[in-house]
């Protein structure tokens, strides 16, 4: 006799759990057992009832096959639609990962009022984007011939956004929400990603302009667990909308997606910290790949940014992405400063800079951006220049403010009567200067001014047009009425000093980003810095800078002219996984594999290994990787005994792929 079976995927974090299985339905579940709902079900190697969804519900003619039954459904709520597990599905596989991980992200925490809210409610109306907003739209767009028909015939487009300020806001926000409009208007979805709350706040601000309200869905870590839930079951309606959010939106199910947009992707806070670890905009570009089940088209992706990264400039210059350059090319005025031959040796800001700052004051604010918050983040010995450490924990010590006791960046104690542990002096020295010291200083440089410190702890938003100097730290610059008058760019020298391989391209974003802030015809200066990167940011030639990277990195293979993936665990797992590796891809290079070298894993001795591989290598070494995982799971779990259960390391062997920071 045939019976119903549902393929259920069991929310677990255990890589041998990671597929699909098999259970028979009850008739008194069958009514409600269909895909997407969210279930409980026994799992018989852990003795117990796992959550987990359905995937796929179809009729099975050999009902002697022995099956456990489901034991209950969760929610009558299909929250994991078909298109969803498929993206999952696919992320997880180029990442070497568990679609259940990327699910994780990507749906919310169950609200049991809010889901019987949504349940209960009719559905909307696809929302009408007014005429003259899509004409306004579209004058924004025209400011790249191209790029309104490129969004909508589905083409994978990179735009440099223009670095200037339009009605009060960053003039990306409007650009963005333009092609929201558009896209919006054809009946289509639109999902957009930001890195951070800041850039949300202001997206959201040109949205409002320009699509209904009703139609904007928040995708945003700062909510809480309701209103995440209601903007998820939004996007389950087949009524079109905007999602805009942080980079768990890129997996939004929404229904005739037409648009996504990633704004700023050389930001480390769109790179995934969790397992398996994807960047927004790799999930972007599988989601990209797929066609709409529907209509059979392809949602349109969007990479803009005020600079180009590598990764996006490897894509261009393959033909996968299409650069659409702006009509008219707009720069900021960048003045290369750096100190005369009359001036003081180590000054941090030079006459030229010191005098464009004193002439802007008088017409409004000036921004200062500097490389880290706080008073004096490093101290060393005043005798012999050792840096100053905690006598209990090792941490760096820093000054809180002027005249105070050096405390301890680790464990936050107070380091009173600290001496040098090399020789002994009790005396220290600023060897650096945070925010708030330069703040101090510039006080006192510029009396009577007003001036304001915005880091991590002092955010703020937005200042006025009055004159003040604004000491920021990079990336946490507040927003101008107007436009800040002059903009000063100090550090650069000790931000390009960092121990990084994309440090040259981190450093171009964040000058850039706060160049875009300048009023018109305001100078920009770049303190101290010589170079490919201050000639970039001089010239405003940010993709020919990207491509002189890539054209460095090559012969060494490193990132992103290849993918790195990275293996640590156990010392004779990672030797199996490689030997694994071999036998999968014989025609793997020889120089492939960096590696293994040992290192400490809690204690116990375990091994780290990079792997190099062509792109076109991707799914091959992915799957092989990921066989080797799961392999050392299972036997893991089979041979444990005895007490040295509790103390071995609960992942013998882990795999993670595109490596940024390729470093053994």
């Amino acid at each position: 006799m045939s019976r119903r079976v549902a393929r259920v995927l069991i929310d677990s974090p255990l890589p041998q759990l990671d597929r699909l299985f098999d259970y028979a339905i009850p008739d008194e579940l069958s009514p409600a057992v269909v895909p997407g709902v969210r279930i409980k079900a026994p799992l018989r190697t852990a003795g117990r009832v796992v959550d987990g969804f359905v995937v796929e519900v179809s009729e099975e003619s050999d009902g002697d096959r022995p099956l456990s039954e489901l034991d209950a459904v969760v929610s009558s709520a299909e929250v994991l639609p078909e298109r969803l597990y498929g993206l999952a599905r696919r992320v997880a596989d180029r990442a070497a990962g568990s679609a259940i991980d990327i699910l994780r992200l990507a749906i919310p925490k169950r609200q049991v009022r809010v889901e019987k809210q949504w349940l209960a409610a009719e559905r909307r109306d696809a929302p009408e984007v007014g005429a003259e907003a899509v004409d306004a739209a579209r004058a924004v767009l025209a400011g790249f011939p191209g790029l309104a028909e490129k969004l909508t015939e589905g083409a994978r487009v990179a735009v440099d956004a223009p670095p200037r300020l339009e009605g009060g806001r960053p003039a990306w926000t409007a650009l963005l929400a333009a092609a929201a409009a558009v896209v919006l208007s054809a009946g289509r979805s639109v999902v957009l990603a930001m890195p951070d709350h800041r850039d949300l706040d202001l997206l959201h601000g040109a949205l409002t302009d320009a699509v209904p309200s009703d139609a904007i869905v928040r995708h945003d870590a700062a909510q809480t667990g309701p209103e995440r839930y209601r903007g998820f079951l939004r996007t389950l309606d087949d009524a079109p909308c905007v999602v805009i959010g942080n980079r768990s939106a890129v997996y939004a199910p929404v229904s005739r997606l037409g648009l996504i947009g990633i704004w700023d992707d050389g930001d480390p806070l769109l790179d995934e910290p969790l397992a398996p670890y994807v960047h927004a905009r790799d999930a972007a570009l599988v989601r990209q790949e797929v066609a709409e089940p529907a209509s059979g088209e392809r949602p349109a992706l969007l990479l803009a940014g005020h600079t180009r990264t590598t990764d996006v400039e490897r894509l261009v210059a393959v033909g996968w992405v299409e650069e659409v350059p702006a009509a008219r090319r707009y720069t900021p005025r960048v003045v290369l400063s750096a100190l005369s031959d009359s001036e003081r040796p180590g000054a941090r800001i030079p006459s030229a800079a010191f005098r464009a700052a004193r002439d802007a004051l008088a017409h409004g604010p000036v921004l200062v951006q500097v490389a880290r918050p706080g008073y004096a983040p490093t101290l060393v010995c005043a005798d012999c220049r050792a840096p100053a450490r905690c006598r209990h924990c090792g941490g760096p010590l820093h000054a809180p403010g002027r005249g105070a006791v050096p405390v301890c960046g680790w464990c936050g104690r107070a380091a009173h009567a600290w001496t040098c542990a090399a020789c002994s002096s009790p005396k220290v020295r600023l060897a650096s200067s945070g925010s708030e010291r330069t703040a101090d200083e510039l006080g006192r440089a510029f009396p009577g001014v007003r001036v304001v410190v915005a880091d991590g702890a002092h955010p703020v938003r937005e200042v006025d047009d009055a004159p003040a100097l604004v000491v920021a730290t990079r990336g946490a610059e507040p927003l101008a009425e107007g436009g800040y008058r002059a903009v000063l760019l100090l550090d650069g020298e000790r931000m390009l000093q960092a121990p990084e391989l994309r440090i040259g391209e981190a450093c171009l974003r964040w000058w850039s980003n706060a160049a875009a802030l300048a009023a018109p015809d305001a100078q920009v200066h770049l303190v101290g810095v010589e170079g490919a990167v201050a000639r970039a940011l001089a010239t405003w030639t940010h993709g020919a800078y990207a491509r002189a990277e890539l054209g460095e990195r090559a012969p060494l293979r490193m990132p992103p002219t290849a993918r790195v993936a990275r293996l640590e665990g156990d010392v004779a797992a990672v030797d199996r996984a490689l030997a694994t590796l071999r036998e999968d891809i014989p025609d793997l290079p020889p120089d492939a594999v960096l590696g293994p070298v040992p290192v400490d894993r809690q204690g116990w001795p375990g091994a780290r290994a990079l792997v190099r591989f062509e792109y076109g290598r991707g799914a091959a070494v992915a799957g092989s990787l990921r066989a080797s995982v799961v392999a050392e799971a299972v036997g893991a779990r089979s041979s444990r005994r005895g007490p040295a259960k509790s103390r071995a390391p609960r992942n013998i062997l882990q795999a993670r792929l595109d490596i940024v920071e390729p470093e053994l």
